[in-house]
């Protein structure tokens, strides 16, 4: 998965913050959902523009960030 097709930053929306490509959803928000116990099927419901390759995406670029950075040097 190339989380790129799908996650964006602009200096001009939402400060540069990575965002779904197409909304000013950004993906750190998005996370919190999740890590509040919010589903796929709960986030789909209440924001119908994320798709599954948009949430995929979200998960392979907290996984590159990851993979970059630890161990710690």
């Amino acid at each position: 998965m190339d989380w790129k097709e799908q996650i964006v930053s602009n200096p001009s929306i939402e400060g540069g913050r990575p965002v779904i490509k197409g909304t000013q959803l950004t993906v750190d928000y998005l996370l919190e959902l999740v890590s509040q116990g919010w589903s796929f099927e709960d986030i789909k419901e209440n924001y119908p523009v994320v798709t599954a390759e948009a949430f995929e995406a979200i998960f392979a670029l907290a996984r590159e960030s990851i993979d970059s950075r630890f161990p710690p040097k």
